[in-house]
């Protein structure tokens, strides 16, 4: 899966506070997430967190044309 800093994504399950939709602020084969409900910061392994994204919600554009 095609995952990239600055992607928002949305997960199956939602966070403590509420929130669905998630900033990746790093990837490799950790990611860190950020809330975009609670600003809060979580570090994840890229398998969970593969399995646990409903779907991209956001695409950063990475393409300079």
């Amino acid at each position: 899966m095609e995952l990239n800093i600055g992607d928002v994504v949305e997960l199956k399950k939602p966070h403590p506070c509420g929130g669905r939709e998630f900033e990746i602020l790093r990837a490799g084969m950790d990611f860190r997430i950020r809330c975009r409900t609670c600003r809060a910061q979580i570090w994840i392994p890229r398998t969970k967190l593969e399995k646990r994204i409903k779907r991209i919600a956001n695409e950063k554009n990475t393409d300079n044309e």
